[in-house]
């Protein structure tokens, strides 16, 4: 953002996401698939810290919750409707009608802003550091490709071992290289700012308890109670519409009250409807679990926006495209690491619980055991989500006040902590 212009940005974003999605569309194997992939992640790369920037480069501190609260509704939206529709399309149609699908509606994007689009942000000649570009692809790389298969070869397998020392080294590296240097690629200073530091904890623990749920209860419900894709997504879509529909609500309220109240809100949401799917059984009714998503989904409604509007408030705007690149990497980190964790806790508590139903009941079926082990392994992986609830609250109910955070900002935007090219 600092070398080219928000449309150079944004179109190149959609073009990436366009060609991408075609390749993917008609790839014949799984390799040009990953590859069509890969160029709509550089896509999607590009576009999610670019739209945070240019909101907070518009909108004032004041009205940046609601802001940010309309923008959740978009981007809750589409989640909402995503799987129900792909759900459909792999039961009645070819997997590639998800891809064929996007096509037209990236084109017209693609159009409307070659003729809507205006630059919001000045240029400058910014030195690209080749060095941090490739200490934290290869870094972030290793971390993310070793946390995403340790929930299935094993914490202990060495090919996990080996990509997550290679990216922890790599990333040490990578962090000196930011703190020491005059122009970093990414500026971790934004870590000063205490309200921006405990948001991205609290925020790294929401996303915990999110990623486990999209997993388990899907495993739950398609391998332990025989539901099909279709009906998963149907039992998701009411929660997922209510999550879209609270995020303008929520965006409102946060710039009313600030973010204390409205994240001790939304865990108050959150942690009971965990607690909900801690003694899941076989009989565990499908509209007990739509209505418990739809009470976890008004949760995730105060918690998901808002924990970035109110983190990235703090920080002063020349800071804030830093804050955004490090919330959506540490967000996709997260990610990572839940799904890893989630998976070995639920693979480890499955395989005790069948080993300890052998030796108390030789009665029971193979697929009765099966049944029952991975209930109970589900039921314990959620427990684990509870306790991070819990002390995401506790961490919550000590956050600083945000007029702290809003009063350093204020100073900095003065220009008193601006770099010198920017006075």
């Amino acid at each position: 953002m600092k070398r080219y212009t928000t449309r150079q940005l944004f179109l190149s974003s959609m073009i990436l996401l366009f060609v991408g999605t075609f390749i993917s569309a008609f790839a014949p194997g799984f390799e040009f698939l990953l590859v069509g992939r890969l160029i709509q992640a550089a896509g999607a790369g590009i576009i999610m810290p670019l739209l945070m920037t240019v909101v907070f480069g518009v909108y004032p501190r004041e009205g940046r919750g609601t802001a940010m609260g309309f923008i959740g509704l978009a981007m809750i939206f589409a989640p909402a409707i995503g799987p129900t529709l792909a759900g459909f399309v792999i039961e009645y149609f070819s997997w590639r009608w998800i891809f064929i699908g996007m096509l037209p509606l990236v084109a017209i994007v693609i159009l409307l802003s070659l003729k809507f689009l205006v630059n919001v942000s000045e240029t400058s000649k910014s030195k690209l550091d080749l060095t941090s570009v490739f200490l934290s692809t290869i870094g972030f790389g290793g971390l993310i490709f070793g946390l995403s298969n340790a929930g299935d070869k094993g914490w202990g397998s060495a090919e996990v071992l080996i990509f997550i020392t290679i990216g922890v080294i790599l990333l040490t590296l990578f962090c000196r290289r930011q703190l020491t240097s005059n122009d970093p690629l990414l500026n971790l200073s934004v870590f000063k700012a205490p309200m921006f530091t405990t948001t991205t904890i609290i925020s790294v623990m929401v996303m915990f308890v999110m990623y486990a749920d999209m997993i388990l209860l899907p495993i739950y419900l398609q391998t332990s109670r025989g539901f099909s894709v279709l009906d998963t997504a149907l039992l998701l879509l009411p929660g997922a519409l209510v999550n879209a529909l609270m995020s303008p609500i929520s965006g409102r309220l946060l710039d009313k009250f600030g973010p204390k109240p409205i994240v001790i809100v939304g865990l108050l949401f959150l942690i009971p409807s965990i607690w909900g799917v801690t003694h899941l059984t076989e009989t565990t009714t499908y509209s007990y679990l739509m209505i418990r998503t739809v009470f976890l989904r008004i949760g995730l409604s105060f918690l998901t926006m808002p924990l970035n509007t109110a983190g990235l408030n703090a920080l002063p705007n020349h800071l804030s495209s830093h804050g955004s690149a490090v919330t959506n990497t540490v967000r996709q980190l997260a990610g990572s690491f839940g799904t890893a964790l989630i998976i070995t806790i639920y693979t480890a508590r499955t395989n005790s619980h069948a080993t300890k139903l052998m030796d108390e009941n030789q009665a029971l079926s193979p697929s009765q055991l099966a049944q029952k082990s991975t209930i109970l392994g589900t039921n314990d992986a959620y427990l684990f989500m509870l306790i991070l609830g819990i002390i995401a609250f506790f961490v919550t109910v000590f956050m600083r006040k945000e007029k702290n955070s809003l009063e350093k900002g204020a100073i900095e935007n003065k220009g008193l902590k601006q770099p010198v090219e920017e006075r």
